[in-house]
């Protein structure tokens, strides 16, 4: 694909009307803005409602870590209407997939063949012609991307659920069990930094609306589509200074603190401890 180089300036002026406009790239701006002095050039012919709708509306509205790289589920069109799906849990491509615009794959589903993973429109990650796949590759960070896109979606999406501005098929206890079971199956360290989506035993949680910590112990119940109800222990502060009180937690409170963005990932309650010194004094 051909490069052209611009002005620091010129850049900047471009990324100011990709994010004043929400256009999906840069590409998408220039297009725009060539339109525009077509449209110009014949103004005197063209009705003033015409003019006024010159920008290209952005086809993916939502505003994403990457440009071109987004998960299936949020992703309206895709420019030349060509589509590269990928696994995030081992970086293999899916499929390769030419589809009119907008598109109609709210619904699509498919079994990853080399990790076996069974993924839909929530952790497929659709790729534009635009990303420079071949790059990503040589710089060994195209896992990354694939993971940092996925992550920024799940956390965007629960966080737009209590809102209430997911679509109505979209259930948010059902989303938490199911982005739990993905996390689970990828055996992504989740970032510190990024409220969990998740609830498993072995963790602790720092709930960021009060500052309590939430070591989880077991799970008590055993659904095979929904959340768990955990055994957990409640920490008023640092878990290894306070003592703390045991409890359970059933599953419409996880799910509440999920979707709700409160807990942070704390550490590993299973992490080994460094091994006290044996050396002796003679």
């Amino acid at each position: 694909m051909a490069t052209i180089r611009v002005r620091d300036w010129t850049k900047e002026q471009i990324e100011r009307i990709r994010d004043t406009e929400s256009h999906s790239s840069h590409d998408s701006v220039i297009k725009s803005l060539l339109k525009d002095r077509k449209l110009a050039k014949y103004a005197g012919d063209v009705p003033d409602s015409v003019q006024g709708a010159t920008s290209k509306p952005r086809m993916n509205d939502a505003d994403t870590t990457f440009d071109d790289l987004t998960v299936l589920g949020e992703l309206s069109g895709a420019d030349n209407g060509v589509l590269f799906l990928w696994c995030p849990s081992c970086g293999n491509e899916l499929a390769h997939l030419t589809a009119d615009n907008p598109l109609g794959l709210s619904v699509f589903e498919i079994e990853c063949q080399r990790c076996l993973t069974h993924l839909d429109r929530h952790a497929i990650v659709a790729i534009e012609i635009g990303y420079p796949i071949e790059q990503k590759l040589v710089d060994d960070c195209l896992q990354d991307d694939l993971k940092d896109c996925v992550v920024d979606y799940w956390d965007r999406t629960l966080d737009s659920a209590t809102v209430g501005a997911l679509d109505d098929d979209f259930d948010p206890a059902h989303l938490v069990w199911q982005f739990d079971q993905y996390l689970r199956q990828f055996s992504w360290e989740w970032p510190a930094d990024v409220p969990v989506v998740g609830f498993a035993a072995g963790e602790t949680y720092r709930n960021s609306a009060t500052d309590e910590y939430l070591e989880v112990v077991e799970p008590v119940s055993e659904n095979r589509n929904a959340m768990d109800s955990f055994k957990i222990r409640r920490y008023a502060g640092d878990p290894e200074t306070h003592d703390g009180e045991t409890e359970i937690l059933d599953s419409t409170t996880v799910v509440d603190h999920v979707v709700n963005r409160r807990l942070l990932i704390e550490g590993r309650t299973d992490s080994a401890s460094p091994p006290e010194s044996t050396e002796q004094t003679t």
